[in-house]
């Protein structure tokens, strides 16, 4: 039978849990080992060594693949080694289409891993369909999209993109982190890779590094999980363990976070000192129509401007509750200062352009009270 996205957090496809636990533990068990016997010679248990698969990281990436509608997942160390594991795919000369307002460790690795060895990127307003097209040459390979992205929350077409991406013969790669696979599912609109960092809303406590690479193809997913074996970014048994455990709560966790982004959205546009609010669940967000095509929620994210750097530093330094820290995703509240912190590897002169200043902060929402949270900006922001 078919179950709906919060079972299947809990567990997978499969009637009561994902796999036959030892003893009946209905908590998936660490397995905790480098490397397994051989029952006989050309004979394997199902694993072999940790490095190519392990059955607790097995069980976390087959709940993935369900979430995901996905042929088949890979887990690793961080969202940055599976960005780099799909770089695996290309060769010297191919060019890659980006948004241009991409997280900014994806733009580090481009520039320097990617061009070092040997790919083109390109970057566009990847919500501009005609921008996109007019990017594309013999070399493209493929178009990296994040929507909403981060920070600035611009909106992707999703099979607007896909289908530009099959008349051209390209790879359409989403990065989903923002959003997750309960709010959305880019495979199903036409996406043919998904990247997560996991260490975000998936394992969403601030705990540990995870990274997912999920893919719609069979061929394709056969080829990733030969460069997952060879290169060894994968994630560790205990890792995968505590990602389980956080995605059993995904759902709720969304929920409460949407539900505290919007109250805190629509309370931020009204002070004076906040003179920009990005969140897609306004209802004057450019993009919000397309959003709502392609999702069934919008997510914990906000991005605001203050009118002036000082404000932007004495908030930074006045939360209490609120922590000043990169990363986003978990239960507890974050705020960030993007031109210092997650986007200071951006070109000066794309960070202006994109509005990314030093009057910028970007809010990831966690699950306190609604209205403590609040008070809190409302003295940083005094």
């Amino acid at each position: 039978m078919g179950y709906d996205t919060k079972t299947r957090c809990i567990h997978g496809d499969n009637d009561g849990v994902l796999f036959d636990h030892p003893f009946g533990a209905v908590s998936t068990p660490i397995y905790q080992s480098a490397t397994f016997a051989h029952p006989g010679v050309g004979e394997t248990s199902g694993h072999n060594y940790s490095r190519e698969s392990n059955p607790t990281r097995s069980e976390l990436e087959a709940i993935v693949s369900s979430l995901e509608g996905a042929a088949d997942t890979v887990a690793t160390s961080s969202g940055m080694a599976a960005i780099a594991l799909f770089l695996e795919l290309f060769e010297i000369g191919d060019h890659l289409i980006c948004s241009e307002d991409l997280y900014g460790g994806s733009v580090r690795l481009f520039d320097t891993n990617g061009k070092g060895h040997g790919l083109q990127f390109s970057y566009v307003d990847t919500s501009d369909l005609r921008a996109v097209e007019a990017a594309i040459r013999p070399s493209t390979r493929a178009i990296f999209v994040e929507t909403p992205s981060n920070p600035t929350m611009v909106v992707s077409d999703l099979e607007a993109l896909s289908n530009l991406a099959r008349a051209h013969g390209l790879l359409l790669v989403a990065d989903n982190t923002f959003l997750s696979p309960y709010f959305c599912n880019p495979l199903r609109h036409g996406a043919d890779v998904v990247i997560h960092s996991g260490t975000k809303f998936l394992a969403g406590h601030n705990d540990t590094l995870a990274g997912f690479l999920s893919v719609k193809d069979p061929d394709m997913a056969q080829r990733i999980r030969f460069l997952y074996k060879t290169t060894g970014s994968c994630l560790s048994p205990f890792d995968s363990f505590l990602v389980i455990r956080g995605i059993k709560t995904l759902a709720v966790r969304m929920e409460r976070q949407q539900e505290n982004a919007l109250r805190i959205a629509q309370w931020l546009r009204l002070q004076p000192k906040v003179k920009r609010v990005l969140y897609v669940g306004l209802e004057d967000h450019p993009g919000r129509e397309v959003h709502e095509r392609q999702t069934t929620g919008y997510g914990s994210m906000i991005s605001f401007e203050v009118d002036s750097s000082q404000t932007a530093v004495r908030l930074l330094e006045r939360v209490r509750l609120i922590a000043f820290a990169e990363s986003l995703g978990g239960v507890e509240s974050l705020v960030t200062y993007p031109l210092l912190q997650t986007h200071g590897d951006v070109p000066a002169e794309t960070r202006e352009r994109l509005g990314i200043t030093d009057r910028f902060l970007r809010l990831s929402i966690g699950i306190e009270d609604v209205g403590d949270l609040i008070r809190d900006l409302e003295q940083a922001l005094q």
